[in-house]
């Protein structure tokens, strides 16, 4: 097995990534299609509440259609710049502007992040420096108790087919586990700079919990990303082609230039939508 390389470089940018720049009072860019759901969360065994933030489509006040669903993670990235760490990833107008010119609609479930609890919670695997893996029982929280309130309360498609995950960096560590992890309900992945550094017990699990083979897996880096990255990902590719997982079923896409922040997944959202949701 070729020997995992941990590229701990990134464990100062990770970390400064679980706050959002709320101390900082700004105008709301979020679009007029985005809520806060009113309450907060519990996520159970973890003693703590989270926030999750509501993508609906434009016309989905005036339709009676059922809608795919993303739930993705570290909310308060996604819509608003107000609450992102470096710049939102402006997922609510990237996917108007979809609906508007190629008729792709969905609805977006932003769970936000925990500040300085981030690592351990987008982790299922134990890091002698982060310490505690609390990944596990994150994934339980969206699939038990975050996709049961949403399908019962808005209008989805809730099969497998029709439900997609997304992360970045921890986030996509845990979006790649998520995937595994919980094969009848996560059929697609959106995995963007993965923390596979964080544990090599990534790949054993990837072994031991294949996805099922219908799964569409996208994993997306910039090649400024540093070499732990592309070997990492490099080998992780090569895995899942052993394990049989179908070559049109994998997207592994290397970005020219691209870098570890939130420009890199902003620019890359949508054609990562595009792909695991292409027929």
């Amino acid at each position: 097995m070729m020997r995992f390389l941990s590229s701990i470089c990134f464990s100062a940018l990770l970390l400064a990534c679980t706050e959002s720049s709320t101390t900082v009072s700004m105008p709301s860019t979020a679009a007029a299609n985005v809520q806060e759901l009113p309450f907060e969360f519990v996520v159970d065994g973890l003693d703590r509440q989270r926030k999750v933030r509501l993508y609906l489509p434009t016309d989905y006040q005036t339709s009676e259609q059922s809608y795919p669903v993303i739930y993705m993670l570290d909310g308060q990235n996604l819509f608003d710049d107000a609450t992102a760490y470096a710049g939102e990833w402006g997922v609510d107008e990237t996917l108007n502007q979809m609906a508007t010119t190629e008729g792709l609609k969905f609805i977006v479930v932003g769970i936000d992040n925990g500040g300085d609890k981030r690592m351990n919670e987008y982790s299922p695997w134990v890091n002698k420096r982060f310490g505690a893996a609390q990944g596990a029982l994150f994934t339980t929280f969206i699939v038990d108790v975050v996709k049961p309130f949403i399908d019962n309360n808005y209008r989805t498609l809730d099969d497998v087919e029709h439900t997609a995950i997304i992360g970045s960096s921890m986030g996509g560590l845990l979006a790649h586990y998520a995937l595994h992890a919980h094969p009848q309900i996560f059929g697609k992945a959106g995995i963007f700079s993965p923390s596979y550094w964080y544990s090599a017990d990534v790949f054993t699990y990837s072994k031991d919990h294949k996805a099922s083979l219908d799964a569409k897996i996208y994993v997306m880096y910039g090649d400024k990303e540093g070499d732990g990255m592309i070997v990492d990902t490099t080998y992780m590719q090569q895995q899942l082609r052993e394990q049989g997982h179908p070559r049109q079923n994998m997207l592994f896409k290397r970005v020219l230039g691209g870098e570890h922040n939130e420009a890199l997944w902003r620019s890359q959202f949508a054609d990562a939508v595009r792909w695991l949701f292409s027929s």
